[in-house]
């Protein structure tokens, strides 16, 4: 477990997927924009959404529910692209919508429960936070995309970057 989830109190960007409220801790999102038009990557992996340009940095943008295979809501103006670092990538990964930001105490989170990490092995799976009736998945995003799906991501944005460039010539 990471050091964000240790601590006595930690403090959550909270977001929607369809109609599950995940939480992140805040350390972990650079930034939070509006949605902004994707410029699509072919071969890339269907999670993939494709680039932006984002004041002058090209962004590979994830589409977070396909990569943890849930049912998004329909694109709106409350659609986001969390902005964050994975293994020295600046990633966008879009949700339907940031809600809040709130400190939860670690006396608040239960484990994942073990048939979910056993059945889906998934190790972004970090705890449930209790929030009186409500239920807060927390999940780090960082650990969202395997190590070669990092590679993935480099890559689609490598490509982009190339074809940039013959565009300019």
């Amino acid at each position: 477990m990471s050091e964000d989830f240790k601590a006595k109190e930690i403090q959550l960007v909270v977001f929607k997927i369809g109609k599950e409220d995940f939480g992140v801790p805040i350390n972990q999102v650079r930034e939070i924009v509006r949605l902004v038009p994707i410029t699509p990557v072919p071969r890339a992996p269907q999670f993939i959404e494709g680039v932006v340009n984002l004041r002058g940095q090209i962004l590979a943008v994830i589409d977070l529910a396909k990569r943890l295979n849930l049912t998004p809501a329909p694109r709106s103006d409350k659609t986001r692209i969390i902005v964050v670092e994975v293994e020295d990538n600046t990633v966008g990964m879009i949700v339907d919508e940031v809600t809040e930001v709130l400190r939860l105490s670690t006396e608040s989170i239960d484990s994942t429960p073990e048939l979910i990490t056993t059945e889906v092995h998934q190790k972004y799976l970090k705890g449930v936070g209790k929030l009186g009736e409500r239920l807060l998945i927390l999940i780090e995003l960082a650990e969202v995309l395997s190590h070669e799906e990092v590679e993935e991501v480099r890559k689609t944005k490598g490509e982009e970057q190339k074809e940039g460039h013959k565009k300019e010539e």
